[in-house]
């Protein structure tokens, strides 16, 4: 618990058996956390077991993919202040009192991997995917009106759970591309945001998303894609939404 706000750290995990568990005692040691949700999302490696022996909760989210299973986690996590992270090992626990310290006057605190001096030997930064962070997330910035940006797609962040709130029903990406449209609607919702640098550390295995050239680019690409539709629709109500908006319609979607 922080200040009367307890707090929830989520781990979206696919095939994560070999650090699972490190990781979730390494948060779960962090005085201020109150519990440690652990998203299964289809793994075939054993996850499920090393999780059961952890000590965290697990939830499992069928529909594949890095958003949904970050969203599964925000929804079923208890916390008054939810916490992203990754169950590789490259985030450091204790960072996380630099998240919650900046939650006292931010709804949404971003981490950033791209501050040079807390990147750590052999950590998946090297000069291209550290290039392509930042002129994405400068892209961001510029078209959406956001704080300093330098890396829109780490993970490591904190939310406000009523600033989550205002937010939740909003998110359609079920993607590697999940975490810049939460930034991206925080801004469009008027929430105060901030970007912070942590620690980047190199993983146990290797990564989905960005471990290979064609995933970086993939993933760029999705990216660049997301900022400028959502500059272009800006509040665009997402496919849920209309289609209880359809089943009810003497309720007006805002």
């Amino acid at each position: 618990m922080w200040n009367g706000r307890t707090i929830s750290v989520i781990l979206p995990a696919y095939n994560e058996a070999p650090g699972i568990r490190r990781a979730v005692e390494e948060f779960s040691s962090v005085e201020i956390v109150d519990e440690v949700v652990v998203v299964d999302n289809n793994s075939t490696d054993g996850t499920h077991e090393e999780v059961a022996l952890s000590g965290a909760r697990l939830v499992q989210e069928r529909r594949q993919g890095f958003g949904y299973a970050l969203q599964r986690g925000l929804r079923e996590a208890k916390g008054n202040l939810l916490v992203l992270a990754e169950p590789d090992g490259t985030f450091m626990a204790r960072d996380i009192f630099k998240l919650v310290a900046y939650a006292e006057d931010f709804d949404l605190v971003c981490g950033t991997r791209t501050t040079r001096e807390l990147i750590w030997q052999k950590a998946n930064m090297g000069w291209l995917l550290r290039f392509g962070n930042v002129a994405v997330a400068k892209l961001l910035e510029l078209l959406h009106g956001g704080p300093s940006l330098s890396d829109c797609g780490c993970t490591f962040r904190a939310i406000r759970r009523e600033a989550l709130d205002r937010i939740q029903e909003q998110f359609t990406v079920g993607g590697s591309h999940f975490l810049p449209e939460m930034t991206i609607l925080a801004l469009q919702a008027g929430l105060r945001v901030i970007e912070i640098p942590v620690n980047y550390r190199s993983r146990v295995g290797e990564s989905k998303i960005t471990g290979s050239l064609k995933g970086m680019v993939v993933t760029g690409t999705r990216m660049i894609w997301l900022i400028l539709r959502r500059r272009l629709t800006p509040g665009r109500p997402c496919r849920a939404r209309r289609a209880r908006q359809e089943e009810r319609p003497d309720v007006r979607v805002p």
